[in-house]
Parts: C-alpha cells; structure tokens; sequence
C-alpha cells in the first residue's frame, strides 16, 4: 500500500501569473503484515511513474457549450488529450490544461520510507479566474496521475483558487517596472544593490495604489416630484474585503425619503455572438435603514472575501454594482415634528412610490494570503 499526500505550500489561493507551488508526497506505511518473515523483494511497493499538471474545467449549460464548440472548431482550436484526462459531464470542458511534469519513473518504497517531490507551474496572466456562477463557472485543480505497473491509473484531484488581475493593475505594474530600471551609472561598490522586484508583487503593489486612491464623487438622486438626497461615495475602487462606505445628506431634499435599501450586486452576461444574451444579477451584502425623518445617514457594506472581482472572458464578463431603493412619499403629514411638542400622530396611511438607481463600482482582488482560510491538504492511497 502507498499512500499519497498532496499539500499546497503557501495556500490555496493564487493570482494569475503566480506560481502554484504543491507538495507530493509518497509514503509506504508500516503495517502489520511487515512483522511476517518474508523476502527483502516482496517487502518494497514500487510505482511505475507519477506526474502532475493544471486543469482549468469551465461548467455551463447544453446551448452555450454547443456554441462555444461550434467557434472552437470554426478556429480549429483544439486542445490536446493527455493521460490525465479529467472527468467531465455533458456541460464540463477542458478550458486549459498544462503540460503534463513527470515527477518520477519507477518509484521503490521500503516500509516506513517516504518521498517527497515539489510540482511548480505557472498560471497563465489571461487565464479565467475561479468562479461559480448562474450561467458559468471555472475551476482550477492540479490533477496528480500515478502507475503501478499492469494497472488502472489513479488520479488525485487537488483544487486551488485563481483571482484575477485587471488589465488596470497589470498597466500600472508594467509603468512601476518602467520606473523601477535603473539607468547606466557607475557602479558605487559602497552602494546596496537592489533586488529586483518580482512582477507579482509590482502588481499587488499597483493593486493598492488603485484601491486606497480616495476620489469622493456626489450624486443628486431626484424623481420626478422633486430631490430625494444627495449621495457621496468616497471612492470608486475597492477590493475584496473592504467595506464600502458613503453617506447620505436629505438636507437638500424636497421629497420625504421613508426608507433606503442598498445592495451589492454582480451582473453576469453572456458574451457569446451565436447564442442569445442570458444575464442573471446575484445579490450578496445587504444595508436597509428606515430614514425617515433622519437629516443624515451613512452606508457600511461589507465586500465578501468568497466573490470573485469583475473579469471578462469569451463566455462571459462579470460587472459590479451598488443598487439603491429609495421609498418615497409627498404626504404633507409627514412633515418633521416640532420637538417642543410631546405628541405627535402619524397618519394613518401613507401613499408610497418606490424607485431604483444602480451604481457601476470597481472591485479588483486582493492579497491572496487575506483570502486564503487554510492550508488544502489532499491524501490518495493505492493498493
């Protein structure tokens, strides 16, 4: 029996363009079979060989799988089959896969004794991100394939997460490099000399130029009988985990605003020409206050760390936004009290109208290690 163990060195989660580091190890167990007398040959397990790559499965529906196939073979964009070929449904296909490493030929094991083996690979800048969606999804596994000799092969599955990098951070990265080149000097043999600095920590350092730039932007929202309240949104560019924060000022206001609703939304769209448009709006965080009455109020909504920021592939493109709900009323009895008084009555019934705004915002990820919970640990044994 040989057991194999799977571990991600960093974490689970990756930026595209990162390096996947993974730990495979092969171990032989001791048991109690091995107490037996018996020959020194039978007492090692030996495997024939063992490698691993990076699948990337994109999961959608009959008639979009039907079209995407239709442009592939229309291109002649074909991808080519290897013996760790992944399991897939009707509506699963290979997005991308690597080149198969081999990690080893013709592996022996004494009992007790254990191999270790470190699988590197690259993920592509304009790979997909993970996703699991309405209409799609993406998932990323590295797929460990290994053979004893005269048998079946095994696969172990080891999944791992990709956040993307919008073009917007990979620009600015590619200005920071610019900057960061040092011009023909001579040398100063007193001088420390700089590293170079790696192109994925350029982009997370651009990354939090974006996000941390505060460009408040105010908004008037008014309706057809007059203005409802002025709106701030201090910045326009967040990332996962981050809260958003605005305020609204009903000083301004000539309509009574009775209640406000703010939702964060994400917006999917089918981007592919021979189907019909398909579009699904999930909503995540929620802020509901009652105002009425109130001459300022603020907003807080908690960005969660499991969404995946806007991307866009040949499937699909993922937008974000902020959408408000205001209930409205022109009843005179609504007017705000005089405190002075110690009584006043509400009216019993009040006419309402209700309407919607949506606000396009920016969510870009984060660093990976603030997303990551764990370490992903995965164990196959073959007997």
């Amino acid at each position: 029996m040989i057991e194999i163990t799977a571990k991600l060195i960093r974490s689970h989660v990756f930026l595209s363009g990162e390096v996947v580091e993974c730990i495979i190890s092969f171990s032989h167990p001791i048991s109690p079979s091995h107490k037996v007398s018996q020959s020194h040959t039978d007492m090692f397990e030996s495997l024939a060989w063992a490698s691993a790559q990076i699948h990337c499965l994109c999961f959608t529906d009959s008639k979009m799988r039907r079209a995407k196939e239709g442009e592939r073979q229309a291109s002649h964009v074909a991808l080519a089959d290897t013996a760790l070929g992944t399991i897939s449904g009707d509506n699963a296909r290979v997005e991308f896969a690597t080149k198969p490493k081999i990690l080893f030929c013709d592996l022996r094991l004494s009992p007790g004794q254990m191999k270790h083996f470190v699988y590197r690979e690259k993920v592509p800048v304009d790979s997909p991100p993970s996703y699991r969606g309405q209409l799609v999804k993406y998932s990323y596994k590295i797929t460990v394939g290994t053979q004893r000799v005269n048998h079946p092969v095994k696969l172990m599955r080891v999944p791992f997460r990709v956040l993307p990098l919008a073009e917007a951070i990979l620009h600015e990265a590619g200005a920071l490099c610019n900057e960061t080149t040092e011009e023909l000097t001579p040398t100063n043999p007193f001088l420390e000399i700089r590293q170079k600095e790696k192109p994925i920590d350029l982009a997370l350092e651009s990354l939090q130029n974006i996000t941390a730039r505060r460009n408040p932007n105010f908004y008037m929202i008014s309706n057809m009988w007059g203005k409802v309240a002025r709106f701030c949104l201090f910045k326009p560019a967040y990332k996962l985990g981050e809260d958003i924060i605005g305020t609204f000022d009903f000083t301004v206001a000539t309509v009574q605003c009775m209640q406000v609703s703010v939702s964060l939304q994400c917006e999917e769209e089918t981007t592919i020409e021979d189907s019909s448009k398909q579009i699904r709006i999930i909503t995540f965080s929620k802020h509901h206050e009652v105002c009425l009455g109130y001459k300022y109020t603020q907003l807080i909504l908690p960005i969660p760390l499991h969404v995946t920021p806007a991307f866009e592939t040949d499937l699909v493109s993922l937008k974000w936004r902020l959408h408000f709900e205001f209930v409205t009323s022109t009843h005179k009895g609504l007017s705000p009290p005089n405190f002075e008084e110690t009584y006043w009555q509400a009216p019993s019934e009040v006419p309402i109208e209700t309407m919607v705004w949506s606000l396009p915002i920016r969510l870009y990820s984060t660093t990976p290690g603030h997303v990551a919970q764990g370490m992903s640990v995965h164990k196959l044994v073959i007997r």
